[in-house]
């Protein structure tokens, strides 16, 4: 797929890697770019393993299969990585990111020799200290937008504001939460990208 990109997201039923997979299509239509964002239906029951992917193109999207060479990889819950193959296609230009409180050396073993960039992010951490409960989508969402500059972080927070605005007008506490944890993702986020720029520069 010309001049788009292309993204898969593994995650647990209940985790929310199909709510941050559709969010991102939501937000990246509306800052005038062409979509899809869907799960690969099975039996979504809660802890089970599911898919879901994301096209994001400023040309026509004519393509409607799953993903089968993403650009970018999200993990939302490592312990998949002993049982699915979540590198399988990810091409060696992109980049897998891991909810995991592991070094990114720590979780390298676990990746099939995917020679790519890796990216871990202590999602669950993030999420309890913003919002006092696991809910690792919204930081995986931030930590997704920040390794692929699919959008400008400013663009990204506004629109995810007025989407929250939206969703949960009646628990501001949610929102706010939610913004928090974004908005400390990023900031992760973007230090490691800047830590792995110095290293490859060294």
């Amino acid at each position: 797929m010309k001049n788009g990109i292309e993204i898969r997201w593994h995650g647990r039923g209940g985790q929310g890697a199909k709510t941050a997979a559709l969010l991102l299509a939501d937000v990246a239509f509306k800052t005038g770019r062409n979509v899809q964002g869907f799960p690969e239906y099975g039996p979504e029951r809660m802890g089970a393993p599911i898919t879901a992917y994301n096209r994001i193109s400023s040309d026509k999207i004519r393509v409607h299969s799953n993903i089968y060479h993403p650009d970018y990889v999200v993990v939302v819950d490592e312990t998949l990585l002993g049982s699915v193959d979540v590198t399988a296609g990810l091409k060696k230009t992109g980049a897998i990111i891991i909810n995991t409180p592991k070094s990114k050396e720590e979780i390298e073993e676990h990746l099939n020799g995917y020679e790519g960039r890796v990216f871990t992010v202590d999602a669950r951490k993030i999420s309890v200290e913003t919002l006092g409960k696991n809910f690792p989508n919204s930081p995986m969402l931030a930590a997704a937008v920040a390794v692929s500059e699919v959008m400008p972080r400013e663009k990204f927070i506004k629109e995810m504001r007025a989407s929250y605005q939206h969703k949960f007008a009646k628990k501001p506490e949610v929102i706010d939460g939610n913004m928090k944890a974004l908005e400390r993702t990023f900031d992760v986020m973007e230090e490691a990208i800047e830590a792995e720029k110095m290293s490859l520069s060294a």
